[in-house]
């Protein structure tokens, strides 16, 4: 056990330095180009999230597909219901999932 810890420690000190020194390489590149430029541009976040996605436009009708994979499994969902499987409440709360 005490090797593991070992080891697990080294490899933590070995990440932890590797990322100060690729930390301060960056910085000193963008200082080297700032003064080349002669101004100095104010630092960008590192990490920037995505933009938000586009909204999806609403679809009138489901594609052909689609409608006939919904119509495959409203039949299932009877079948499933006369076997007795699924209750009246159940058949009609997936039901509802399936047409919303």
């Amino acid at each position: 056990m005490p090797g593991l810890i070992r080891g697990v420690a080294r490899t933590a000190v070995v990440a932890g330095t590797a990322t100060a020194v690729s930390n301060r390489v960056s910085r000193r590149q963008q200082g080297r180009w700032a003064a080349q430029e002669g101004y100095h541009q104010e630092p960008q976040p590192q990490y920037q999230q995505p933009p938000p996605p586009p909204p999806r436009p609403a679809a009138a009708t489901p594609p052909q597909d689609e409608m006939t994979q919904r119509i495959d499994q409203l039949k299932q969902l009877g079948d499933l219901k006369a076997q007795g499987v699924l209750t009246e409440a159940e058949f009609e709360e997936q039901k509802r999932r399936l047409l919303s």
